[in-house]
């Protein structure tokens, strides 16, 4: 048997005896030893492979396989197939994800001689290179991949392969002892300890170590949630950007992990003399620069003011109910609409991943807080790409009705994402406004800059989404009533994609009136 089918066979072998289930496949030549291990793997029954002809979206499929915290691999060849990863491994570094990038390289000797095909991949992630000795051994090799599981977030491990690449014989590595080579824990507590935090304290959640941010959840303060983050009162962000009332201030704040939608956030944070941030080790959540303590612990509350609490929740039903009068007084449907709809009519134990940019802010703003769904976000970087290939990855593994939200451009982004050899049950929502919404609620989508928006902002693509599923044999359907869009998020059958067109002219303007709405609420 050549080395590099004998490494390639040890190479996942151990993955397999690390518990990894899935892994996603990107097509070339020299990760060929590589693709026959993994077909022989899955074979036996040992894995799961899903091909993809697209790096870039293959590793956030994987991104999304690994986000539930098993650890899941992306494979492919050498060159700038590799550079196509960093989006994805950019995302699982900053949201610990176990993603392991496993990279073809030619042999080292072969850099800087014009050899087609070869780059320096050393750290080229942007991670830390784990780099496989050519032909190592079969306890280096072991060992090594044992590192690329323990790592805390995801790891790039890269192996050259000298030909032959392809295999002569079917053997298959037999270690003398069972399980993984070296065995590693990779869970982690959670240390609370008392604080001297006063008893008007607001919790802000963001995105953290989901152990974390249950126990935060629990702690008995006020909660404002992002929407991938447990518990959390309804419209709280909208609360804090219409304009927090002067009797629900807090006289201190408590941030965990990295709060990123939300301005009010921002402007509460500046506005309180308080705010301690609990976040990992030299990386606590601090934008503004405004924290007057940080820690790896979670502060227990000595006192709690029930009083404020209850003014807290009181205050929130009454939004829930303006809120809601509002728009059932607009015409359907607008962002807003279908993010109400959505988190109210999915069925219990369902996933929803939510795209970046208006997707997310309007689950945030008016979704329904449910603690029988699950939501999920690529907030790391808080990029619109890969959003497809991420939600697919996701529900692969969901036990249950899967569901997604995203915009026109983000899903136009990662079309390749519905380019698959197996697709899950899964329905993705596009939001179809015809271009880039969310610009229509920043600065640059004030009156004065009309003449420039559209152009350089609001970028109309006219595509004609029915004919691009159409092409990728993905069924699609376009809604155009409440009702209707409700009957279309029955459980779902394999990949399907409902679209809803909306338009953009009076977005800037039903903001205002939301925000509007939300502060009369506490001045009558």
């Amino acid at each position: 048997m050549n080395p590099s089918t004998t490494q390639a066979r040890v190479i996942v072998d151990e993955l397999v005896r690390n518990g990894v289930r899935h892994v996603v496949l990107c097509p070339g030549s020299r990760n060929a030893p590589l693709s026959f291990a993994l077909h022989q793997a899955e074979q036996k029954g040992l894995l799961t492979v899903h091909v993809r002809i697209d790096e870039r979206s293959g590793g956030f499929l994987a991104l999304g396989l690994a986000k539930t915290g098993e650890p899941a691999v992306v494979t492919c060849t050498s060159g700038t197939a590799v550079a196509n990863l960093h989006p994805a491994v950019i995302e699982a570094q900053l949201t610990n994800v176990p993603l392991i990038a496993l990279t073809a390289d030619r042999p080292v000797d072969l850099y800087r001689t014009g050899a087609s095909q070869t780059i320096n991949q050393h750290d080229v992630l942007g991670l830390q290179t784990l780099h496989m000795p050519e032909g190592a051994d079969e306890p280096t090799t072991r060992s090594l991949i044992c590192r690329a599981i323990a790592a805390d977030g995801p790891s790039h491990v890269n192996v050259p392969f000298r030909p032959p690449l392809t295999p002569s014989d079917d053997a298959w590595p037999s270690p003398d002892r069972s399980g993984p080579w070296t065995a590693t824990d990779r869970t982690s507590g959670v240390e609370t300890r008392p604080s001297g935090l006063p008893a008007r304290t607001l919790v802000l959640l963001g995105e953290d170590r989901p152990e974390r941010l249950r126990k935060a959840s629990e702690l008995g303060w006020p909660v404002i949630a992002e929407p991938t983050a447990p518990g959390g009162l309804r419209h709280g962000s909208l609360l804090l950007n219409a304009g927090l009332p002067e009797h629900l201030r807090p006289d201190a704040v408590l941030v965990v992990g990295r709060v990123t939608l939300s301005r009010g956030q921002q402007a509460l944070l500046a506005g309180t003399p308080v705010v301690h941030a609990v976040g990992d080790q030299a990386q606590w959540p601090d934008v503004q620069f405004t924290a007057t303590r940080a820690s790896t612990w979670l502060p227990e509350p000595a006192q709690l003011d029930g009083e404020w609490t209850q003014a807290w929740q009181s205050a929130v039903k009454n939004v829930s109910v303006a809120v809601d009068d509002l728009l059932d007084a607009e015409p359907w449907p607008t962002g807003l609409h279908v993010a109400r709809d959505l988190t109210q009519a999915m069925p219990p134990g369902a996933m929803l991943f939510v795209g970046s940019s208006n997707p997310i802010r309007d689950v945030d703003y008016v979704g329904e807080r449910r603690a029988d769904i699950t939501v999920h976000a690529n907030r790391g970087a808080a990029g619109i790409d890969g959003s497809v290939s991420t939600a697919v990855g996701l529900a692969m593994n969901h036990q249950g009705p899967a569901y997604a939200l995203m915009g026109d451009l983000t899903f136009l982004h990662d079309s390749n994402g519905l380019l698959a050899d197996r697709l899950p049950d899964l329905t993705i929502v596009v939001l179809n406004d015809d271009g880039g919404g969310i610009f229509s609620l920043l600065e640059q989508g004030a009156p004065e800059y009309d003449r420039s928006f559209e152009r350089i902002f609001g970028t109309p693509h006219g595509t004609d989404l029915t004919a691009l599923c159409a092409g990728y044999r993905i069924p699609h359907s376009k809604v155009d009533d409440q009702d209707e869009f409700r009957s279309a998020l029955a459980r779902p059958s394999g990949l399907q994609v409902v679209e809803v067109q909306a338009k953009r002219e009076d977005l800037r303007g039903l903001h205002q009136r939301l925000k509007s709405t939300v502060s009369n609420v506490f001045s009558r």
